[in-house]
């Protein structure tokens, strides 16, 4: 699977915030839809809220990397935003991770666990 199927325009954006389920971690908000494509998407939000473009930056790049080591364990057919919280600027990554995680199994996209 190429990680690297993403979200880029407003409209998925929009419709992922007006349409999809949601699970909310102390780190992150996780939105997912199921669609009729083969292929899972994924979009990332940073605010300028949570900083400068450096820190905005490393948080958008430590999620790349957590969805990139779990995009096996996520199910096909599905879009995803994961919106940056606050939190994570500080966040272990380890704990980033098994929030991803618990979100993830709490919209039902995990492979193995039935909606």
């Amino acid at each position: 699977m190429d990680f690297r199927s993403t979200l880029k325009k407003n409209y998925e954006f929009k419709r992922l915030y007006n349409k999809g389920k949601t699970a909310v971690t102390p780190y992150m908000v996780v939105y997912a839809l199921k669609t009729q494509r083969g292929t899972r998407r994924v979009g990332y939000t940073v605010s300028t809220k949570l900083g400068k473009a450096v820190v905005r930056n490393r948080v958008r790049r430590r999620l790349r990397e957590i969805y990139r080591l779990n995009s096996d364990k996520l199910r096909q057919g599905v879009d995803i935003v994961i919106v940056a919280r606050s939190r994570c600027i500080e966040a272990e990554y380890a704990k980033m991770e098994h929030a991803f995680l618990h979100a993830c199994a709490e919209l039902g996209i995990l492979r193995g666990e039935e909606q």
